[in-house]
């Protein structure tokens, strides 16, 4: 009895301990976050406070989650065991893995703190526990779960990019955000978002992601996560199909559905091509993998990969085995569909008419169910733009987004809304054309072209040119213009 006795104080003591260690190194963050106005790019909007969580790091630095600090203001750091407030900066930050880290001014915050080491990806139906300062509360909080699903899932951050996540029934609740998720005192995950569906089901992003984000920001900057270049299908699953491609009896992959313009594999991949293998990894007809023990989606493979690295790829063309290597490479569309944060949006304005790069932040102005109420051709556009778009040079789709009435514009209401094709007679493949064509004036006017629409919007330049201080004045506005490279 005595052994035993020992034996289960020393365990509460080993669990008591464990918990010490880990708490030590929990962080609360509080950050004061001012979002951009897309409708009036030059404003931005009020001021919020966000309180969530983050865990310190080997290198005296802090993990969290990127949405705890993004289009930050200012952010602090505290310790549950100190009233002391540190300011802190943001030093690097990833919007398409929620992920960032922070560094106190004061070097001092690191005293008494603990920094968490990370381990691996946690099993199914393994025990996990989930550290953190829910809804603002001043002690650390800890709650356990079992880990229920592995799998690859959008990120909500930016509502596009997605990568791994791993699905616990450990509740997730606001301010838990950027907490360790533990396990045998080593982090397993990062807590970042739960489902609002559905009762205590939270999702953390796994180690193999923060291990990519911090091997990436080794060289001093934050480059992000590459893709290939390409949409597919799994249309192999259809017999006739396989038949009418020549894919051996025995083969699975993937078919190539479009290549992107200008992306790392133009040139390489065609429509139609059957991809088999990536990386040394065999691919089935679900676009699946084994890797980690797991059946995860291929594009982990690529994951793996820093951008500028290369890797190679087995594929079909009309039944004849290829072999290629790949770089990997960031490859957004034109049109992206990932939210953007800490830049403030660029706009230029000519006699009233605001001009803005057509993004997600802007189409979301419409409100909560944006995507159903958008006009039908900003919607087909936002669909379809890496189908529609066959100019090469095209940097991004610019949009007359709104009007500051005046006499000078009275009659281009019903262009607002719409995209600019040219101006002059020049085609805006970005917003830094349009000063440019602005010059080339016809005549004394100036003619807009817009996509879907047969008329064009003309405007005396010289009544433009008058009233463009005014309207200024009138509607306070601080200037003209705001180019990206001025967000830098």
């Amino acid at each position: 009895m005595r052994i035993l006795g020992r034996f289960l104080f020393l365990l509460v003591f080993l669990r008591l301990d464990s918990f010490g260690a880990v708490e030590d190194g929990v962080v609360m963050i509080r950050s004061v976050v001012q979002d951009y106005d897309y409708r009036m790019p030059w404003k931005q909007k009020g001021m919020e406070i966000k309180v969530g969580s983050g865990f310190v790091i080997e290198g005296k630095r802090v993990l969290t989650n990127a949405h705890n600090v993004a289009n930050a203001k200012y952010v602090e750091l505290r310790k549950e065991k100190s009233a002391k407030r540190f300011p802190a900066f943001v030093k690097f930050i990833g919007h398409d893995c929620d992920l960032a880290l922070l560094v106190p001014f004061d070097s001092d915050f690191f005293d008494g703190t603990a920094a968490l080491r990370l381990g691996g990806i946690p099993a199914i139906n393994s025990k996990v526990s989930t550290y953190g300062f829910p809804v603002g509360g001043n002690r650390v909080s800890v709650t356990e779960g079992v880990v229920s699903r592995i799998e690859t899932d959008i990120y909500v951050l930016t509502g596009a990019d997605k990568h791994l996540v791993v699905q616990t029934d450990a509740a997730i609740n606001p301010g838990n955000s950027g907490g360790p998720v533990v396990q045998n005192g080593k982090v397993v995950g990062v807590a970042f978002q739960g489902l609002r569906q559905a009762e205590n089901i939270g999702y953390m992003i796994p180690t193999t992601v923060i291990r990519h984000f911090l091997m990436d920001i080794e060289d001093g900057r934050y480059d992000g996560f590459g893709s290939l270049g390409f949409t597919y299908n799994t249309a192999l699953h259809n017999p006739s199909y396989r038949k009418f491609l020549k894919v051996p009896e025995g083969i699975e992959g993937v078919v190539v559905e479009q290549v992107l313009l200008d992306s790392s594999v133009s040139g390489i991949l065609k429509r139609e091509d059957v991809i088999t293998r990536i990386g040394g990894y065999k691919i089935d007809n679900d676009g699946m993998i084994r890797m980690y023990g797991l059946r995860v989606d291929f594009s982990e493979a690529i994951e793996q990969k820093q951008l500028g690295e290369e890797i190679e790829i087995e594929f079909y063309r009309k039944g004849i085995r290829k072999v290629a290597n790949v770089e990997v490479a960031l490859n957004r569309t034109v049109l992206d569909y990932a939210r953007r944060y800490d830049k403030p949006p660029s706009y230029f304005i000519y006699a009233g008419l605001v001009f803005t790069p057509l993004t997600r932040n802007l189409l979301e102005t419409w409100g909560r169910n944006w995507i159903r109420v958008l006009p039908n051709h900003l919607r087909y556009l936002f669909a379809f733009s890496t189908e529609l778009n066959q100019d090469p040079l095209r940097k991004e789709y610019v949009l007359l987004s709104e009007i500051l009435s005046d006499p000078v514009n009275a009659y281009a209401s019903s262009y607002k809304n719409f995209v600019l094709e040219s101006i002059n007679d020049m085609p805006i493949r970005s917003l830094k054309d349009i000063p440019k064509a602005l010059a080339k004036t016809k005549k004394g006017f100036c003619v807009f072209r817009f996509m879907d629409k047969l008329r064009p919007l003309v405007i005396e330049a010289k009544r433009a040119e008058e009233r463009g201080e005014k309207i200024l004045q009138t509607y306070n506005v601080p200037k003209d213009h705001r180019f990206e490279e001025e967000n830098q």
